[in-house]
């Protein structure tokens, strides 16, 4: 009997390395497919810019276009912003071989953000080298480490400081590749969204999308966990609806506090992001609406943005539920939960 188990342990040790072999070539694989791909539609579009004589104005329109174009016929991934980096990964990096496939296009996007050349490079090839996850990465950059090992006093202290920098690093793994949203955009794939840890969340959302449909008023529901890139850094909007009749998208935060400044700016950011990368010609400013659940209290609270248009602002008293319909509606569910 002890025989069988060494040979099973044997036979799935093999197993296990013949597979972790296999997702560290596909990742490989697929990032370097990917960064090739953006790097090329970088260099198009700057051709593209310099053969035209009003380029400022012509990037723009082009960008623009592009984006709407690119994101009907392909899906997620095809941001103004993410073109924009996709245009910057080509002029920093003009000879495509010099991009690095231990890096994802997340890395690099994360590099571009510095404008510095010298300093770039440095990370670039620390984040190599050392194996740098993108979020060791990012530590790296906000902890200064460029500045402090050009401030260190001799080779010694440059080498410490190198080695306090690498405490504490996150090993990347093919894992890490593929968990990356651009990754999954590219390839076709949905993305793996946050899962919300509570019971509460997950019902609330489930009863407030239910609520808002049943309205009638127009609405058509997007989606949960609808992601917002800024900076390279990854956001998701609780819930997203689009209204036909006031030719907007209405964007809902739940936060299980009270209200605060910091959600507040949080949701602008989001309501800014909609206005330049998802509306269409035609569109009217995004709604946003935060519905605060703490023990205490219940409020509801819209953050409206460019509604000076009173026709629009009446259609929008008369579409949107009002902040005691919305109160309402969230006791009922959460003392619905406590009675279960």
């Amino acid at each position: 009997m002890d025989n069988d188990k060494l040979v099973y342990e044997n036979l799935y040790s093999q197993i296990s390395e013949l597979i972790q072999s296999a997702r560290e070539r596909v990742a490989t694989h697929v990032n370097t497919t990917l960064l090739v791909t953006y790097w090329n539609i970088g260099r198009l579009i700057i051709e593209s810019q310099q053969n035209n004589e009003h380029r400022a104005e012509y990037g723009k329109r082009v960008l623009d276009n592009l984006s709407k174009s690119l994101t009907r016929d392909f899906g997620k991934g095809f941001s103004r912003s993410n073109l924009h980096w996709m245009r910057l990964l080509y002029i920093k990096y003009p000879i495509c071989q010099t991009l690095s496939n231990k890096l994802s296009w997340s890395h690099y996007c994360e590099l571009l953000t510095i404008s510095d050349d010298d300093k770039r490079t440095f990370y670039e090839h620390e984040c190599v080298n050392a194996n740098w996850s993108l979020r060791e990465l990012k530590r790296q950059i906000d902890s200064s480490l460029f500045e402090r090992v050009l401030l260190s006093d001799g080779k010694a202290n440059k080498e410490r400081v190198m080695q306090l920098s690498q405490r504490g690093i996150e090993i990347n793994t093919p894992n890490d590749i593929i968990k990356d949203p651009y990754v999954f955009e590219f390839i076709g794939i949905p993305e793996n969204k946050p899962i919300m840890e509570s019971d509460l969340e997950i019902m609330l959302v489930r009863g407030i999308e239910k609520f808002i449909l049943e309205l009638g008023r127009g609405f058509m529901f997007v989606g949960t966990q609808q992601r917002v890139t800024v900076n390279n850094t990854h956001y998701y909007v609780d819930m997203v609806f689009y209204n036909k009749i006031l030719k907007a998208y209405v964007l809902i935060e739940l936060k299980r506090t009270k209200l605060t400044p910091e959600a507040v700016g949080q949701l602008n950011m989001y309501l800014n992001y909609y206005a330049t990368e998802i509306n269409d010609e035609g569109d009217n400013p995004p709604i946003g609406i935060i519905l605060c659940t703490d023990k205490d209290s219940l409020t509801a609270e819209y953050a409206l943005g460019g509604l000076s248009n009173q026709i629009f602002a009446s259609k929008y008293t008369l579409c949107l539920p009002n902040k005691a319909q919305l109160i309402a509606e969230v006791e009922r569910m959460i003392t619905s939960s406590t009675e279960m």
